[in-house]
């Protein structure tokens, strides 16, 4: 595993809507699509449930992009 995604964080350069499913799709290894997937069968049956994990990740993942601009600025 690439030290880029070692940590779990918000993917928004792969992302479509707010890089969860992107960052944890990298982080297990796996292509985003099947993430995507899971989350959008879940939201047909746990819709609030699954809407708002989503929203907490998007809240608690940092953004890979804002953690390589501060190492970028620290050097």
């Amino acid at each position: 595993m690439s030290s880029r995604y070692s940590k779990l964080r918000r993917d928004r350069t792969e992302g479509w809507l707010g890089g969860v499913c992107a960052g944890i799709a990298r982080y297990i290894g796996i292509d985003p699509a099947f993430i995507r997937v899971a989350f959008v069968v879940a939201a047909v049956f746990f819709t609030k449930i699954t809407i708002g994990a989503y929203v907490v990740a998007w809240i608690l993942m940092r953004p890979s992009d804002e953690i390589a601009a501060q190492r970028a600025g620290s050097v």
